[in-house]
Order: structure tokens, then sequence, then C-alpha cells
């Protein structure tokens, strides 16, 4: 009697896995993360068309930083959990400009506000206002929104929330795509 009873669970959790759709994705995904990450979202060279206005660098356009791993962050001087992750993402850059871009883009927001919110906290990661339209794929649809590309612009992390950046993780992360 037992025995049927745990063959009985057995395949009712066997059903549950092949029938319920997106738990086997998600099941996989948890004891296979390399699978995730193999099919994760690529940017196309097209979206990386965008003409940004440096705020305290250089105008540019982000494909001038395809090729190359990339922090690109969305953000507002008017979002307060975007101000909560700056000291995190400002460590993130002093201690890894030399093997990543980093790319903040300031969203609905004015020029002269983002000059005052980095001159008051002496933050000096490259901020940009964008000046065309962004791809459906990067626009952010909550703030802060932030990816780490790789070189080919598979997006390792997307996360869109207040992050700690400066986390071993992250590092680890980077670490891992600068190789």
């Amino acid at each position: 009697m037992k025995k049927n009873i745990i063959y009985i669970v057995i395949l009712v959790v066997l059903g549950c896995i092949f029938f319920i759709p997106g738990l086997q994705l998600k099941l996989k995904d948890a004891f296979f993360p390399v699978a995730a990450i193999e099919k994760a979202v690529h940017i196309a060279p097209e979206d990386y068309d965008v003409e940004l206005k440096g705020i305290n660098v250089a105008s540019t356009n982000l494909k001038n930083f395809k090729d190359r791993p990339m922090f690109l962050n969305f953000w507002g001087t008017w979002c307060p959990p975007c101000r909560k992750e700056w000291p995190s993402i400002q460590k993130l850059y002093d201690g890894r400009k030399g093997h990543v871009d980093f790319v903040l883009i300031a969203m609905n927001d004015q020029e002269d506000a983002v000059r005052k919110f980095l001159k008051e906290n002496n933050y000096t990661v490259p901020v940009y206002i964008a000046q065309s339209p962004i791809s459906e794929k990067l626009l952010p649809k909550a703030f802060p929104t932030t990816f780490l590309l790789d070189k080919t612009g598979r997006i390792i992390i997307k996360e869109d929330a207040a992050t700690d950046w400066d986390a071993e993780t992250v590092h680890q992360f980077i670490d891992n795509i600068v190789k």
C-alpha cells in the first residue's frame, strides 16, 4: 500500500513538471543556470544606435560601446531607489572601470538636476542623457534598471530594482565576462 502511494506521488510530481507551463523551465534554470545564460537575450547591433549627450563625459553613441563588456544603468535623480544604489555603483566603477564600460543614462531628468546631483555627491561614473529613441529591448519599465552585458551583447544580468552593485557576486560576474 505504501509503495502505491509513493508511486502515485512520483507520477503526480512528474506530471506537474511536464504539463504545467513554465515549471519545467524554472526547474531547469534553477538546477542548470548555465543553460539559462546560454539562452540569454542578445542586444542586436541596431539596438545600440542611441545618441548620448555626455553630462560629465564627452557625448557619444551607445554603439561605440558595442563589442565590449558594459554596465548599462537607467536611472533618474527623481527616483529614490536610484539614488540609494548610487554609492555602490560608484564603488564598482572605481574598482572595475578598466574592465567594463559604464554607461548610466538619466531618464526623464533635466540636465541641470543631473549635474547638481553628481557634483553634490562627488560621483564620477559616466552619465548621459539619451538624445534619440531607445530600443524596446533596453527601454526600462521600472527604475532603476541595470543590464550587465558581455562583449557579444548578451544580457548576463538584468536587475530592475535598487541593488548593491559593489557585492562580491557582481565582481565575480564581471571577472567572468572579461576573460
